[in-house]
């Protein structure tokens, strides 16, 4: 009897530890509307924290400490006292460094094409392969680039099945009215993300977020100098990517995510090392060349 009883309680502990895939913060900004009552908007953050925070994104059983950190503002600009907000949606997520209390950047990404309506007290649904609503669309598009990204970072092309599940959302809202879907809007909108991540001919910038974070990043604490050397094959192949089409999207947000770092990894390498990812960066990166110049001058 106690042997049964002492299987149920570790069953029962064993389910209280496994936590769904995100830990994600969620803030909404209502600043810029003037409303008498603003309820609305504290029930819209409740909405949105329990859609990221409660759904099961994948089929993995993630622990507590395991839950990916990332973050959500959504400024809104408008609101009709109904139902219809535009604004934007700046989303970040992060990624722990091994045997550090250091977490580096994966995403920070400001989506300005970012218009939905919302009823007060009105849960959030999402069904794969289906339009249902631009908000939770939006939403569940980046919950799969975020997981995406941060399981490529942990095996090499890791996160395939979950780029494969943003891209799928695009698909499903090529007919919607919400701009930020389609391909012909701009070359700098949710589509070309994921269009850049699934596209074979840019494969290389994944393999270069693996050797960045897995063979790089995680090794700082053991290896500096092997850690260093792992950090420069992955801006190898990012710069791999970035060749087959120079100004490529997802290398620009990952320069915009990464350029701060960088320069302080490569700071103390020696000069040979200093001038060789100086040279990578400032190619894929001109916009920042007096920010990696930096890795040369200052000690």
């Amino acid at each position: 009897m106690r042997i049964i009883v002492f299987a149920i309680f570790a069953l029962i502990l064993s389910s209280s530890l496994k936590a769904q895939e995100l830990n994600c913060v969620v803030q909404i900004n209502s600043s810029q509307v003037q409303a008498s009552d603003k309820t609305v908007f504290e029930n819209l953050q409740k909405a949105v924290y329990e859609f990221m925070n409660n759904r099961r994104w994948s089929g993995y059983e993630f622990k507590i400490e395991e839950k990916i950190e990332c973050s959500i503002l959504m400024t809104i600009s408008t609101w009709d006292n109904i139902e219809s907000f535009t604004g934007t949606i700046q989303v970040q997520a992060r990624r722990p460094v091994y045997n550090s209390s250091y977490s580096t950047t994966l995403i920070n990404y400001l989506d300005k094409d970012f218009s939905f309506k919302y009823v007060n007290g009105q849960p959030l649904d999402f069904v794969e392969n289906t339009f249902t609503n631009n908000l939770s669309s939006v939403l569940a598009y980046y919950a799969y680039l975020i997981i995406g990204l941060d399981f490529d970072t942990f095996s090499e092309y890791g996160g395939e099945e979950y780029f494969s599940k943003a891209q799928a959302v695009v698909n499903s809202a090529q007919s919607a009215p919400d701009k930020g879907w389609r391909a012909f809007e701009n070359q700098k909108n949710r589509y070309w993300i994921v269009e850049n991540l699934m596209n074979k001919s840019y494969q290389d910038f994944r393999s270069g977020l693996y050797h960045y974070h897995r063979m790089g990043l995680d090794l700082f604490s053991n290896d500096a100098l092997k850690a260093r050397a792992g950090i420069l094959e992955g801006i190898t192949l990012v710069q791999r990517a970035y060749r087959q089409k120079p100004g490529l999207f997802i290398v620009s947000l990952y320069m915009l995510a990464k350029s701060d770092e960088l320069v302080n990894v490569f700071k103390p390498a020696p000069m040979v090392e200093k001038t060789k990812a100086v040279n990578i960066l400032k190619s894929i990166d001109p916009a920042n060349s007096a920010k990696y110049n930096k890795i040369l001058t200052d000690n």
